[in-house]
């Protein structure tokens, strides 16, 4: 991506009420200034005031009825000049009107998926872990990871890895100093607060790897997969969870034939959650194919929903089948339709994996199903939101920092100033990679690419 192009795109979710075409860049006030026109004019004079106006293209003089707002940089989300134009919403207006910026005499190219926050990254709007979060929010599917964006956007991880950062930079100036006036004392720290300080820095750095895996739940998701008998209530429970009839629901065993798969939101951790055919014998080719697929699910799945009929005469023979097919997943077991049982007489055999008792048709025990879930998903106390959790990319770095510290604890000790210098630019380096104060354009390129065009 280069950064000198006066660019433009559609921002916002086409088939809203309104639509806002970005457009940034040196000549973004010149190129808007051809496509609106109202009776105020777009100018530097009218910098962020909306103004009512209309878009007129050459081919149609009457134009849509839209507002344009002008945003002089550097105090503009890219840093450069912004314009935005907002028009009616619906595909072919925004399209019309952003055709009309790009084709006009000044007109502008089409943006590259994430370039305009590229741009604001480039010219020291925010620093890579920041960028990285704007495309976080944007795909949050659960309170918790917005929030969790929202942090990184105001400038959390980087503020922790900035501190970082600049207590390594300390040490290694002093390690650098120590080589270039060897023969002088200069009042340097002895070796224990070398390693009083690396052991600190160290503490931050293993919490940060550590808030990786929450990182990965908020961001990505966990697949759970809906696994047991037919007719044990999967597909009731699946739009239980939903909150809408998503599956078919009959009391004949063997309804659902194929796998469906829904997203949804359990106690703050996004799912994806995959119904499965019931598994057993088949009885013809169609239902043999989506026991198959059954099977399938329950390797790719994250956690495992398996019911269990409470209310059928061989309880054994339920548990034999989980056993046979959950594999080493996080199952939960779940005994389903404990309406349909005198409670005096339901006694349960034991099982291995976590349980819970249901009734899906009376919603009876689905607050201790979430409770086991939130308990096996997160796997220790999770009361309260993290404060950061960063990404595959971020652990990644952060393992390198964490891996070498030690070197440098040993070194300092014996006063081998070079090597102790060699580890901490290495340090250094990695750290500056995450916040983006020394990277490789082509990282930056996979990083923004995967943005959406108008970000």
């Amino acid at each position: 991506m280069n950064t000198d192009d006066t660019i433009a795109a559609i921002c916002t979710g086409l088939g809203g009420a309104i639509s806002i075409i970005r457009i940034s860049g040196t000549e973004a006030l010149q190129t808007a200034a051809e496509t609106w026109s109202g009776t105020r004019k777009l100018s530097k004079s009218s910098a962020r005031t909306m103004l009512l106006g209309k878009i007129v293209t050459d081919n149609d003089q009457t134009g849509d009825p839209a507002l344009a707002v002008y945003m002089p940089g550097p105090n503009s989300y890219t840093g450069d000049d912004v314009v935005e134009l907002h028009c009616h919403g619906g595909t072919l207006s925004a399209r019309r009107t952003l055709n009309a910026v790009i084709t006009n005499a000044n007109g502008a190219r089409m943006a590259e998926p994430g370039e305009f926050t590229y741009r604001a990254f480039m010219n020291g709007k925010m620093d890579l872990t920041q960028a990285e979060a704007v495309a976080d929010l944007i795909n949050a599917h659960s309170e918790m990871a917005l929030h969790m964006a929202e942090r990184q956007v105001d400038g959390v991880l980087k503020d922790i890895v900035n501190n970082c950062y600049t207590e390594l930079t300390d040490l290694l100036a002093e390690c650098e100093s120590r080589m270039d006036f060897a023969e002088e004392d200069l009042g340097w720290s002895n070796q224990q607060v070398y390693q009083d300080k690396i052991n600190r820095i160290s503490q931050k750095i293993e919490r940060l790897i550590a808030s990786g895996r929450e990182g990965g739940i908020l961001r990505n998701g966990i697949r759970v997969v809906l696994a047991g008998r037919p007719n044990s209530g999967k597909s009731s429970l699946l739009n239980l969870l939903l909150g809408y009839d998503r599956a078919i629901v009959t009391d004949l065993p063997g309804t659902t034939r194929d796998i469906l798969e829904e997203t949804a939101n359990l106690r703050n951790i996004p799912v994806k959650l995959t119904d499965t055919a019931g598994i057993r014998e088949a009885t013809d080719l169609i239902e043999g194919l989506g026991i198959d697929r059954s099977k399938q699910s329950l390797k790719q799945a994250q956690a495992v929903f398996w019911l269990l009929d409470a209310s059928t005469d061989n309880l054994t023979e339920e548990i034999d089948e989980m056993l046979a097919h959950a594999g080493n997943n996080k199952v939960i077991a779940i005994w389903n339709k404990i309406d349909a049982v005198e409670r005096h007489s339901l006694i349960l055999p034991d099982i291995i994996f976590p349980t819970v008792e249901i009734s899906v048709e009376q919603q009876l025990g689905i607050d201790e199903l979430l409770d086991k879930f939130e308990t096996v998903v997160w796997e220790y106390p999770h009361d309260e939101e993290p404060e950061v959790a960063v990404s595959a990319r971020h652990a990644a770095l952060l393992a390198e920092v964490f891996a070498v510290l030690p070197e440098v604890i040993e070194t300092t000790a014996s006063s081998d100033w070079e090597l102790a210098a060699v580890h901490l630019r290495a340090a250094i380096a990695a750290l500056g990679a995450i916040t983006g104060e020394n990277i490789t354009p082509d990282v930056l390129d996979n990083i923004f690419s995967r943005f959406c065009i108008g970000k």
